[in-house]
């Protein structure tokens, strides 16, 4: 895939079953991201196709209704938590839903406190992102993720700009969601983490796919080679998944 004249991804043949996660791991400026920001949508594919559910979009025909509908079956988490600072939390996971012709409001909110309670945040709805924390605001992002029940989540590095102190919360988040059986493609350089809670791994390397396969073999850094460099040169953070 190409954005402007310089080719991003190259070759790229990736699929992920209902229900299982998929981590994508790679060094940094590797394409993870815009592969990712491609599945929704956000960066229009050059060539190929890509599927979320019964939604097909191909290279050049991806017209309005097209990306609507795919983006319908998945729901983006972001770096940066990208939440309405105007509006509280509550607000934040409801108003998508109202706006998008899901739910009437009544039932927004409803589904809003549902969501927000599994991700232990049923004590600040009415507070706004400003006075939470980072770890704390990041919840709320997976919150409104989820409550679209999309057939995908797609998580960017959803860790990287959370202090080492607040890591854990969004970590065991994403984990009771792995246990759960949601599907989810997550980009991350939590390598343990990675480890135990993927089905499958996925390295890309240079815009290309080096090796994919069982997360628990890819990510053990005990396989000769480039992605075990990669795997034992990165800090180890670790989670429990819900049994």
């Amino acid at each position: 895939m190409n954005i402007g004249q310089k080719q991003v991804l190259k070759h790229i043949n990736l699929s992920a079953e209902e229900g299982s996660v998929t981590a994508l791991v790679g060094p940094s400026g590797s394409g993870k991201t815009t592969l990712l920001r491609t599945l929704n949508l956000l960066q229009l594919p050059s060539e190929g196709s890509v599927t979320v559910g019964d939604i097909t979009a191909n290279a050049g025909q991806c017209h309005p209704k097209i990306i609507r509908d795919l983006r319908q079956n998945s729901a983006m988490v972001f770096q940066q938590f990208n939440l309405f600072k105007n509006m509280t939390v509550k607000d934040n996971v409801a108003k998508p839903l109202i706006f998008n012709g899901i739910a009437t409001r009544k039932e927004a909110e409803k589904i809003a406190l549902n969501v927000l309670n599994q991700v232990d945040l049923s004590g600040v709805v009415d507070q706004y992102p400003v006075t939470l924390s980072g770890g704390q605001q990041q919840r709320v992002s997976i919150a409104r993720a989820i409550a679209i029940h999309p057939r995908v989540i797609l998580l960017d590095e959803p860790t990287s700009a959370l202090d080492p102190e607040l890591v854990e919360s969004v970590l065991q988040t994403i984990a009771n969601l792995a246990s759960k059986h949601v599907t989810m493609i997550l980009v991350t350089h939590e390598m343990e983490f990675a480890r135990q809670i993927a089905d499958q791994a996925v390295f890309i390397e240079n815009g290309e796919i080096l090796d994919q396969g069982p997360a628990k073999n890819l990510l053990s850094g005990t396989r000769p080679g480039r992605i075990s460099l990669f795997v034992n040169s990165l800090s180890h953070s670790t989670i429990k998944k819900e049994a």
